[in-house]
């Protein structure tokens, strides 16, 4: 992506992408997408697939879907994306970008397809069960590496059993790609003490998930799972990845008022997380909510940029993950630059 400092004037899809986001899904006519491999993680798993868009200033991934009012005309090597905004027709010029792993320039891979626990808005549940192997890991880099540019490796997982068998899973599967001598993130349920273990196997951040504004809504929408748990693991991972490579992700749309989400971005931002405010994607048994209106995405983005000074936290320092990635949410400083 281009530096953050130029796009003020020249990046129309960083000022209209809480619009977009809102919508969630784009019809790709014209030269085929490129082919990527199958989503088992984030908004687009269980789902027909999707395109990332990018002006070279900001990125944005959507579900494809021949119904959707915005429409990318893809010529291969440029694409416009068009659709009527609020305040009139909208044209953007820019490229549908490759996706190799889940997502651009990245090996984004899912270590275990499908989840013990049943999170009321996650369709991973409901997939065939299957753990990669390191072997099969590695392969799945190397072949991002002779497709694209692939700037850093990208680790998630589902839960299929004892926490203890995960992490010495994923601990197996860090000394085998560590080699690679790539920026490494890793995104899993935590337990006490795991971010030393992962620092000392090389990897540079992690993103363990808050999910919900408020204790009451993660009580209500991932049953089995400890809230405070995660919250003490983030506090612990800023001790030792330091600010600027700890993160979570926080759902927006779930039920929470606007004051409860501003409390806890603010709670994450005193210690040193950044938060990632993620537009829910009606799904699973939250498939009749609906998304976040475009106002209610760009406002709370704007408070979170607006909070980020006040603590020293810049999300454009990341190496790895949905921050450096940028496609399922609006960046504070790199999409919110462009509306100034």
């Amino acid at each position: 992506m281009t530096s953050v400092s130029k796009t003020t004037e020249m990046n129309e899809l960083g000022r209209i992408k809480h619009l977009l986001l809102a919508i969630g899904s784009a019809n790709v006519t014209g030269v085929p997408i490129p082919a990527s491999l199958p989503s088992h993680a984030g908004p687009g798993v269980g789902k027909g697939g999707s395109v990332f868009f990018s002006n070279g200033f900001s990125r944005i991934r959507l579900t494809l879907n021949e119904n959707s009012p915005v429409k990318i005309e893809n010529s291969g090597k440029a694409a416009v994306l068009m659709f009527d905004g609020p305040d009139g027709f909208v044209s953007v010029e820019g490229f549908v970008e490759k996706s190799g792993c889940h997502c651009p320039k990245q090996a984004y891979i899912t270590i275990n397809e499908g989840c013990i626990f049943s999170c009321r808005y996650c369709n991973v549940p409901n997939l065939d069960k299957h753990t990669k192997t390191p072997d099969e890991v590695a392969s799945l880099i190397s072949d991002a590496l002779k497709r694209d540019t692939i700037e850093c490796i990208s680790l998630t997982s589902g839960v299929i059993g004892t926490m203890k068998e995960e992490e010495e899973c994923l601990f197996a599967i860090l000394e085998r790609v560590r080699s690679f001598g790539l920026p490494i993130g890793v995104s899993v349920y935590p337990t006490p003490g795991l971010s030393k273990r992962l620092f000392e196997l090389g990897v540079s951040e992690v993103k363990f998930n808050l999910e919900t504004a408020t204790e009451k809504l993660f009580a209500e929408m991932c049953p089995g799972l400890n809230r405070d748990e995660v919250w003490n693991s983030l506090k612990e991972a800023v001790g030792v990845f330091g600010i600027n490579h700890v993160y979570t992700n926080i759902i927006l749309g779930l039920g929470e008022s606007k004051a409860e989400m501003k409390q806890c971005i603010t709670q994450c931002l005193e210690n040193g997380i950044i938060p990632i405010i993620r537009p829910l994607t009606p799904s699973a048994e939250l498939s009749d909510y609906t998304r976040p209106s475009a106002p209610d995405i760009l406002g709370i983005a704007e408070f979170l940029q607006s909070e980020l000074p006040r603590f020293g936290l810049d999300p454009t320092e990341a190496k790895t993950m949905c921050a450096k990635c940028m496609g399922c949410d609006l960046a504070p400083i790199t999409d919110l630059d462009a509306r100034r």
